[in-house]
Protein backbone atom coordinates (compact mmCIF):
# COMPACT_ATOMS: atom_id res chain seq x y z
CA UNK A 1 0.00 0.00 0.00
CA UNK A 2 1.46 3.40 -0.97
CA UNK A 3 1.63 6.36 1.42
CA UNK A 4 -1.38 8.10 -0.15
CA UNK A 5 -3.63 5.03 0.25
CA UNK A 6 -2.47 4.55 3.85
CA UNK A 7 -3.37 8.17 4.71
CA UNK A 8 -6.78 7.72 3.09
CA UNK A 9 -7.46 4.55 5.12
CA UNK A 10 -6.49 6.26 8.39
CA UNK A 11 -8.76 9.18 7.57
CA UNK A 12 -11.75 6.89 6.87
CA UNK A 13 -11.20 4.97 10.11
CA UNK A 14 -10.98 8.19 12.13
CA UNK A 15 -14.13 9.54 10.50
CA UNK A 16 -16.00 6.31 11.23
CA UNK A 17 -14.92 6.46 14.88
CA UNK A 18 -16.23 10.01 15.26
CA UNK A 19 -19.57 9.09 13.68
CA UNK A 20 -19.88 6.05 15.97
CA UNK A 21 -19.19 8.11 19.11
CA UNK A 22 -21.76 10.73 18.10
CA UNK A 23 -24.36 8.08 17.37
CA UNK A 24 -23.86 6.42 20.74
CA UNK A 25 -24.07 9.76 22.51
CA UNK A 26 -27.32 10.58 20.73
CA UNK A 27 -28.86 7.24 21.75
CA UNK A 28 -27.82 7.72 25.34
CA UNK A 29 -29.50 11.12 25.53
CA UNK A 30 -32.75 10.09 23.86
CA UNK A 31 -35.82 10.54 26.09
CA UNK A 32 -38.39 7.75 26.44
CA UNK A 33 -41.37 8.15 24.13
CA UNK A 34 -44.50 9.64 25.72
CA UNK A 35 -46.62 6.85 24.33
CA UNK A 36 -44.85 4.17 26.39
CA UNK A 37 -47.41 2.66 28.76
CA UNK A 38 -45.44 3.09 31.95
CA UNK A 39 -48.63 2.72 33.96
CA UNK A 40 -48.40 -0.98 33.15
CA UNK A 41 -45.01 -1.23 34.84
CA UNK A 42 -42.48 -0.43 32.12
CA UNK A 43 -39.01 0.40 33.42
CA UNK A 44 -37.70 3.96 33.12
CA UNK A 45 -34.36 5.56 33.82
CA UNK A 46 -33.73 6.87 37.32
CA UNK A 47 -31.81 9.97 38.35
CA UNK A 48 -29.19 10.68 40.99
CA UNK A 49 -31.92 11.88 43.35
CA UNK A 50 -31.41 15.64 43.04
CA UNK A 51 -31.66 16.38 39.34
CA UNK A 52 -35.27 17.60 39.11
CA UNK A 53 -35.30 19.79 42.20
CA UNK A 54 -32.03 21.49 41.25
CA UNK A 55 -33.22 22.09 37.68
CA UNK A 56 -36.61 23.45 38.80
CA UNK A 57 -34.95 25.89 41.18
CA UNK A 58 -32.46 26.92 38.49
CA UNK A 59 -35.10 27.40 35.75
CA UNK A 60 -37.65 29.00 38.09
CA UNK A 61 -40.50 26.86 36.76
CA UNK A 62 -42.16 23.57 37.68
CA UNK A 63 -44.38 21.57 35.34
CA UNK A 64 -47.20 19.79 37.15
CA UNK A 65 -49.72 17.35 35.67
CA UNK A 66 -53.28 17.99 36.84
CA UNK A 67 -56.56 16.19 36.05
CA UNK A 68 -58.72 17.73 33.35
CA UNK A 69 -61.87 15.62 33.66
CA UNK A 70 -62.29 14.72 37.34
CA UNK A 71 -64.93 16.80 39.16
CA UNK A 72 -63.69 18.50 42.35
CA UNK A 73 -60.09 17.39 41.70
CA UNK A 74 -59.58 19.10 38.36
CA UNK A 75 -61.85 20.25 35.52
CA UNK A 76 -61.74 22.87 32.81
CA UNK A 77 -63.93 25.94 33.27
CA UNK A 78 -65.85 27.87 30.63
CA UNK A 79 -63.00 30.37 30.24
CA UNK A 80 -60.46 27.60 29.57
CA UNK A 81 -58.77 27.68 32.98
CA UNK A 82 -58.70 24.79 35.43
CA UNK A 83 -60.08 24.48 38.93
CA UNK A 84 -60.24 21.85 41.65
CA UNK A 85 -58.46 20.54 44.70
CA UNK A 86 -55.47 19.24 42.72
CA UNK A 87 -55.19 22.53 40.83
CA UNK A 88 -55.06 24.42 44.12
CA UNK A 89 -52.40 22.01 45.44
CA UNK A 90 -50.29 22.42 42.29
CA UNK A 91 -50.39 26.21 42.52
CA UNK A 92 -49.60 26.05 46.23
CA UNK A 93 -46.52 23.91 45.50
CA UNK A 94 -45.22 26.54 43.09
CA UNK A 95 -45.93 29.33 45.57
CA UNK A 96 -44.13 27.50 48.38
CA UNK A 97 -41.19 26.62 46.13
CA UNK A 98 -40.99 30.17 44.79
CA UNK A 99 -41.24 29.19 41.12
CA UNK A 100 -43.68 29.60 38.25
CA UNK A 101 -46.19 26.77 37.78
CA UNK A 102 -46.97 25.33 34.36
CA UNK A 103 -50.19 23.33 34.67
CA UNK A 104 -50.29 20.37 32.27
CA UNK A 105 -53.76 18.80 31.96
CA UNK A 106 -53.70 15.00 31.71
CA UNK A 107 -56.05 12.04 31.62
CA UNK A 108 -55.75 9.02 33.89
CA UNK A 109 -54.14 7.07 31.04
CA UNK A 110 -51.31 9.48 30.25
CA UNK A 111 -50.36 10.99 33.60
CA UNK A 112 -47.59 8.45 34.27
CA UNK A 113 -46.24 8.44 30.68
CA UNK A 114 -46.02 12.25 30.87
CA UNK A 115 -43.91 11.91 34.02
CA UNK A 116 -41.65 9.14 32.78
CA UNK A 117 -41.01 10.93 29.47
CA UNK A 118 -39.98 14.15 31.21
CA UNK A 119 -42.93 16.27 30.08
CA UNK A 120 -43.83 17.02 33.71
CA UNK A 121 -41.92 17.13 36.99
CA UNK A 122 -44.76 16.06 39.28
CA UNK A 123 -48.17 14.42 38.94
CA UNK A 124 -50.87 15.93 41.15
CA UNK A 125 -53.85 14.13 39.63
CA UNK A 126 -55.85 12.15 42.23
CA UNK A 127 -53.54 9.15 41.81
CA UNK A 128 -53.63 6.17 44.14
CA UNK A 129 -50.75 3.88 45.06
CA UNK A 130 -50.38 0.56 43.29
CA UNK A 131 -47.38 -1.81 43.47
CA UNK A 132 -47.03 -1.88 39.66
CA UNK A 133 -46.89 1.92 39.56
CA UNK A 134 -44.22 1.94 42.25
CA UNK A 135 -41.95 0.04 39.83
CA UNK A 136 -42.02 3.10 37.58
CA UNK A 137 -42.51 6.19 39.73
CA UNK A 138 -42.05 7.39 43.30
CA UNK A 139 -44.97 8.36 45.53
CA UNK A 140 -45.27 11.04 48.18
CA UNK A 141 -47.26 10.65 51.37
CA UNK A 142 -51.04 10.99 51.00
CA UNK A 143 -52.27 14.54 50.42
CA UNK A 144 -55.91 14.17 49.36
CA UNK A 145 -58.90 12.12 50.46
CA UNK A 146 -60.52 9.58 48.25
CA UNK A 147 -62.70 6.93 49.79
CA UNK A 148 -65.89 4.99 49.33
CA UNK A 149 -68.44 5.48 52.06
CA UNK A 150 -72.09 5.37 53.01
CA UNK A 151 -73.59 8.88 53.00
CA UNK A 152 -76.93 10.13 54.22
CA UNK A 153 -78.80 12.94 55.97
CA UNK A 154 -77.87 13.89 59.52
CA UNK A 155 -81.26 12.61 60.71
CA UNK A 156 -80.17 9.00 60.10
CA UNK A 157 -77.75 7.44 62.56
CA UNK A 158 -75.61 4.76 60.94
CA UNK A 159 -72.00 4.07 61.87
CA UNK A 160 -71.75 0.41 60.79
CA UNK A 161 -73.09 -1.82 58.04
CA UNK A 162 -75.46 -3.37 60.61
CA UNK A 163 -77.02 0.06 61.19
CA UNK A 164 -78.17 0.24 57.56
CA UNK A 165 -80.51 -2.76 57.85
CA UNK A 166 -83.68 -0.63 58.36
CA UNK A 167 -82.96 1.54 55.32
CA UNK A 168 -82.89 1.43 51.54
CA UNK A 169 -79.34 1.94 50.27
CA UNK A 170 -78.66 3.15 46.72
CA UNK A 171 -75.56 2.06 44.82
CA UNK A 172 -74.28 2.11 41.24
CA UNK A 173 -74.25 -1.37 39.74
CA UNK A 174 -70.83 -2.89 39.15
CA UNK A 175 -68.78 -0.18 40.84
CA UNK A 176 -66.09 -1.07 43.36
CA UNK A 177 -68.08 0.54 46.17
CA UNK A 178 -71.25 -1.37 45.25
CA UNK A 179 -69.39 -4.68 45.21
CA UNK A 180 -67.66 -3.93 48.52
CA UNK A 181 -70.88 -2.88 50.24
CA UNK A 182 -72.78 -5.85 48.83
CA UNK A 183 -70.16 -8.24 50.19
CA UNK A 184 -70.55 -6.72 53.65
CA UNK A 185 -74.30 -6.07 53.72
CA UNK A 186 -76.16 -8.63 51.62
CA UNK A 187 -76.07 -11.42 54.22
CA UNK A 188 -77.52 -9.01 56.78
CA UNK A 189 -80.59 -8.49 54.63
CA UNK A 190 -79.89 -4.85 53.76
CA UNK A 191 -82.08 -3.68 50.88
CA UNK A 192 -79.65 -2.49 48.20
CA UNK A 193 -81.22 -0.67 45.25
CA UNK A 194 -78.84 -0.70 42.30
CA UNK A 195 -78.86 1.83 39.47
CA UNK A 196 -77.05 1.76 36.11
CA UNK A 197 -74.95 4.92 36.55
CA UNK A 198 -73.79 7.39 39.18
CA UNK A 199 -76.11 10.18 38.05
CA UNK A 200 -79.20 7.98 38.40
CA UNK A 201 -78.06 6.76 41.80
CA UNK A 202 -77.52 10.32 42.98
CA UNK A 203 -80.92 11.41 41.69
CA UNK A 204 -82.62 8.49 43.46
CA UNK A 205 -81.02 9.59 46.72
CA UNK A 206 -81.90 13.27 46.28
CA UNK A 207 -85.51 12.45 45.40
CA UNK A 208 -85.93 10.18 48.43
CA UNK A 209 -86.24 6.87 46.60
CA UNK A 210 -83.43 5.57 48.83
CA UNK A 211 -82.42 6.65 52.32
CA UNK A 212 -78.64 6.25 52.04
CA UNK A 213 -76.15 6.19 49.21
CA UNK A 214 -72.91 4.28 48.69
CA UNK A 215 -70.47 6.34 46.62
CA UNK A 216 -67.08 8.04 46.43
CA UNK A 217 -66.37 11.14 48.46
CA UNK A 218 -65.96 13.36 45.40
CA UNK A 219 -69.50 12.57 44.18
CA UNK A 220 -70.85 12.97 47.70
CA UNK A 221 -69.16 16.35 48.00
CA UNK A 222 -71.06 17.54 44.94
CA UNK A 223 -74.32 16.36 46.49
CA UNK A 224 -73.50 18.19 49.73
CA UNK A 225 -72.70 21.38 47.84
CA UNK A 226 -75.80 21.31 45.67
CA UNK A 227 -78.24 20.18 48.37
CA UNK A 228 -77.24 21.90 51.62
CA UNK A 229 -80.77 21.60 53.02
CA UNK A 230 -80.39 17.81 53.25
CA UNK A 231 -77.53 17.94 55.74
CA UNK A 232 -75.68 15.12 53.94
CA UNK A 233 -72.73 13.63 55.81
CA UNK A 234 -70.54 10.55 55.65
CA UNK A 235 -71.76 7.77 57.92
CA UNK A 236 -68.86 5.33 57.69
CA UNK A 237 -66.02 4.57 55.31
CA UNK A 238 -66.02 1.32 53.33
CA UNK A 239 -62.52 1.64 51.91
CA UNK A 240 -59.82 4.30 51.81
CA UNK A 241 -57.95 5.02 48.59
CA UNK A 242 -56.09 8.29 49.28
CA UNK A 243 -54.27 10.26 46.62
CA UNK A 244 -50.49 10.64 46.38
CA UNK A 245 -48.21 12.94 44.37
CA UNK A 246 -45.97 11.19 41.84
CA UNK A 247 -42.38 11.95 40.83
CA UNK A 248 -39.81 10.17 38.67
CA UNK A 249 -38.41 7.11 40.40
CA UNK A 250 -35.14 7.92 42.16
CA UNK A 251 -35.94 11.61 42.60
CA UNK A 252 -35.50 11.50 46.37
CA UNK A 253 -34.86 15.22 46.79
CA UNK A 254 -38.13 16.37 45.25
CA UNK A 255 -40.13 13.64 47.02
CA UNK A 256 -38.57 14.72 50.33
CA UNK A 257 -39.52 18.31 49.53
CA UNK A 258 -43.10 17.34 48.65
CA UNK A 259 -43.45 15.30 51.85
CA UNK A 260 -42.24 18.28 53.89
CA UNK A 261 -44.74 20.46 52.01
CA UNK A 262 -47.61 18.05 52.80
CA UNK A 263 -46.56 17.77 56.44
CA UNK A 264 -46.40 21.51 57.06
CA UNK A 265 -49.66 22.23 55.20
CA UNK A 266 -51.40 19.61 57.32
CA UNK A 267 -50.01 21.13 60.51
CA UNK A 268 -51.09 24.69 59.69
CA UNK A 269 -54.56 23.62 58.52
CA UNK A 270 -54.16 24.58 54.86
CA UNK A 271 -54.99 21.11 53.54
CA UNK A 272 -58.05 20.90 55.81
CA UNK A 273 -59.25 24.24 54.44
CA UNK A 274 -58.88 23.05 50.85
CA UNK A 275 -60.55 19.73 51.66
CA UNK A 276 -63.52 21.54 53.20
CA UNK A 277 -63.65 23.90 50.21
CA UNK A 278 -63.85 21.09 47.64
CA UNK A 279 -65.10 18.01 49.50
CA UNK A 280 -67.12 19.50 52.32
CA UNK A 281 -65.08 17.85 55.07
CA UNK A 282 -61.60 18.15 56.62
CA UNK A 283 -58.97 15.57 55.73
CA UNK A 284 -59.49 12.12 57.26
CA UNK A 285 -56.73 10.19 58.95
CA UNK A 286 -54.74 8.49 56.19
CA UNK A 287 -53.28 4.98 56.44
CA UNK A 288 -49.50 5.01 56.82
CA UNK A 289 -47.51 4.71 53.60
Amino acid sequence: MNRSSKKHSLFVMALFSVILVLALAACGNAAPAAEVNTDAGAQVATSDGTQSLDRIKSEGKIRIAIPQDTPLFGTQTADGSYEGYDVDIANLIGEEMGVEVELVPVSSANRIPYLSSGRVDLVVANMGVQPARAEVIAFSNAYAPFFWAVFGPASIEASTVEDTVPYKVGATLGTMEELAFTAAAEELGVEIVRYPDQATTAQAFISGQVDLIVTGNSIAAGLMRDNPEMGIESKFVIQQSPCHIGALRGETAIIDWVNAFIYTKKLNGTLDELSIKWFGEPLPEFPEF
